[in-house]
């Protein structure tokens, strides 16, 4: 059976004919946009939630990096005793508070100017490799705070440096340099133990003196490369000395050998060294080309002119 309405559209009339399909249809798209609109309220309410649980969440987390240690500083009960290491831990926002600590190696150059055995200024810069020692950090952190560095390594390396370099003079300091650096790292070691610190290198790695010293040294240095000169001059002349003297009896007894020789055999060993002498200026003379030689009272091929 179909269902018809009259209505009076400006004085004519329009009959509007709904089957019983489409009204079923739009209540039906009515009640799904209406599920719709709960079911995206309701995800956006869980997405709300679940959003202010995880800022909640995240806020009650914390990381501590590679190489790092952190102490947890409580506002009713103070610091921790634990000491926390590496990835991501829970604590109480707020309430609590977490204190990063680096417990890698790290360098640190300390310049130090005091005085030696001697009363000679020496300027000595000491590289120092640390670390804290990760159980002392609650204990360091209440009595030091996180820059335990420096407010503590300038001081005690101050100290012991001075302590240590009044022991020798000037010149010890020099050549005495590997037993001075030791010294310097066994007692700033223990030194720094009772602070909490753990020292894995001391070297000297700078070592002058005060301009005065410097050119006393240098002066010094002068005067024993012009004695050491001079002495030389001296063993020098004296060495000549004695070759001459003994040069001068070699003579002397080589004029008393010939002496007695011509004394002995007359002129003939005069003779002999003449004939001797000839010898050789005439091999000298035979191997030059420039020479020619013509026999004594014969005549030669060639016509001179009269």
């Amino acid at each position: 059976m179909q269902e018809s309405e009259l209505h009076a559209v400006n004085g004519g009339v329009v009959v509007v004919c709904l089957k019983k399909e489409e009204i079923t249809d739009k209540v039906n798209n009515r009640i799904m946009a209406q599920q719709l609109a709960n079911l995206f309220t309701r995800v956006g309410q869980i997405g709300l939630g679940a959003a202010v649980v995880g800022g909640v969440i995240n806020s009650a987390l914390y990381n501590v990096d590679a190489g790092h240690r952190a102490v947890i500083f409580d506002r009713f009960a103070g610091v921790k005793d634990a000491v926390i290491g590496e990835g991501t831990h829970f604590y109480v926002p707020w309430v609590q508070r977490p204190i990063m600590f680096d417990a890698r190696t790290r360098p640190r150059n300390v310049p130090v100017v005091t005085g030696s055995k001697d009363l000679q200024t020496v300027n000595i810069t000491l590289r120092i490799l640390f670390r804290p020692m990760s159980d002392q950090l609650p204990r360091v952190y209440t009595t030091i705070g996180v820059d335990y560095d420096d407010r503590v390594l300038p001081s005690i390396t101050n100290e012991v440096l001075k302590a240590v370099v009044a022991r020798y003079d000037a010149g010890e300091l020099i050549t005495q340099r590997e037993k001075v650096s030791r010294a310097v790292s066994e007692e700033l070691t223990e030194r720094s133990s009772q602070f909490g610190i753990i020292l894995d290198d001391i070297s000297i790695t700078h070592l002058t003196f005060g301009k005065e010293f410097t050119q006393a040294v240098e002066l010094k240095q002068v005067a024993q490369q012009e004695a050491e000169r001079a002495k030389f001059l001296v063993e020098k002349a004296e060495q000549e000395k004695r070759a001459a003297i003994i040069s001068a009896d070699g003579d002397a007894e080589a004029a008393a050998l010939l002496a007695k020789s011509f004394g002995e055999a007359g002129e003939g060993l005069v003779e002999l060294r003449r004939i001797e002498a000839a010898e050789d200026i005439s091999y000298r003379l035979s191997r030059n080309r420039n020479i020619a030689y013509l026999p004594r009272n014969q005549n030669t091929l060639l016509s001179l002119p009269q």
